[in-house]
């Protein structure tokens, strides 16, 4: 089984750039990448819902997948959004994300099944949850949307599976709230995994692994000079990352922008609201008062970004043309969204210009 990964910290949905005439544009991505990768993220999310990745062709999810690995700093944990809908299809990408050295794939319900499952279907979607999870080359984090959500039951009984680490859902799935991530938590405490982390208990990557595999090591001056005399120098470094290994639980992630702090609080490891990908130095904000013990700055945080995030549907989540707009306000290049998607009006965009005045950066 592939090695898990640590998910702790804010992780960024990217948006996919297009191009006026409605190509990807690829440049304009890897130009968000690397400047997301200044910010203090932990993880980057490549074609998660705000990716619109079910408007991709295979192809051009490629593109995508390789540009942002090469974009990315190393430092800077990878998931890779693969939604197909046959197992097939999720593992064939599942094998270019590894090639392409990410951490973990995000895998979601096919649009095949409904969101109210009967017990035969329940018992076919666990079956293409483990059948991935069997051979896929990378850890497998579950994606729960709106639209097909994966219910707490089925996640409790996937995380047994030692290749599937974690799950990430809101605003409205299964660990959208706090009594949610409680009980997924608390029915999954006897399962633990080893993760690789730096010094400082931080992710190590994929490609930090790379890079410090492909580390020169010094040559002896001995070697170099033909002498015999002995000479003072410094032992060889055989690799600059220095590493240990921390036991962590099932992994949950919370992707809801208004309640960040209730999944936080009981339990979750992470956050990953779309809105960060329009304001990313706000939403870290909230998870280091978080993670100080801040609980009256994390709040004053949340309410800020509650505020100005303000930009989707309260039915059924996220609204991408604004999302984009949003994120071109501050300097990420986002463009239009692809059909049927729809840009925002004159007067939704006059009130996202106002909502965002306080987060410019």
């Amino acid at each position: 089984m592939a090695s898990a990964v640590l998910l702790e910290g804010l992780h960024i949905p990217l948006t996919t750039p297009f191009n006026a005439d409605g190509s990807v544009a690829l440049d304009k991505l890897a130009r968000n990448v690397t400047r997301y990768s200044k910010t203090p993220t932990a993880g980057l999310i490549v074609l998660g819902p705000s990716g619109e990745p079910t408007l991709l062709s295979d192809d051009e999810t490629r593109d995508v997948l390789r540009t942002a690995a090469e974009a990315a700093a190393p430092e800077k944990v990878l998931l890779a959004g693969i939604a197909r809908d046959s197992v097939r299809s999720v593992l064939a990408l599942a094998d270019f994300a590894a090639e392409h050295h990410y951490d973990a794939v995000l895998v979601g319900v096919p649009s095949t099944f409904p969101s109210t499952r009967s017990d035969a279907q329940a018992r076919q979607l666990l079956t293409y949850f483990r059948a991935i999870a069997d051979r896929s080359p990378l850890p497998v984090i579950l994606r729960s949307t709106h639209a097909c959500p994966i219910s707490t039951d089925e996640i409790v009984e996937l995380a047994v599976h030692p290749n599937i680490i974690g799950a990430i859902a809101g605003p409205f799935g299964a660990i959208a709230t706090g009594s949610e991530t409680e009980s997924i938590l608390r029915r999954t405490a006897s399962l633990k995994r080893e993760v690789v982390v730096t010094t400082t208990f931080a992710a190590v990557t994929a490609r930090m692994k790379l890079v410090a595999e492909a580390a020169p090591t010094l040559v002896s001056a001995a070697s170099l000079t033909g002498s015999a005399t002995a000479i003072a120098e410094p032992p060889a470094l055989t690799s600059s990352l220095r590493t240990r290994i921390k036991s962590v639980g099932f992994q949950l992630i919370t992707s809801n922008t208004p309640k960040m702090l209730e999944p936080l609080n009981a339990g979750a490891a992470g956050i990953a609201p779309a809105f960060a990908a329009a304001a990313p130095q706000a939403c870290y904000e909230i998870y280091a008062a978080w993670k100080d013990g801040d609980q009256p700055l994390a709040e004053e945080k949340q309410e800020r970004v509650r505020h100005a995030a303000r930009i989707g549907n309260e039915v059924v989540g996220i609204d991408i043309g604004r999302l984009k707009y949003a994120c071109d306000l501050n300097g990420y290049a986002a463009g239009l969204p692809r059909l049927p998607h729809l840009p925002p009006t004159g007067e939704q965009r006059a009130a996202l210009e106002a909502l965002m005045q306080g987060l410019r950066n």
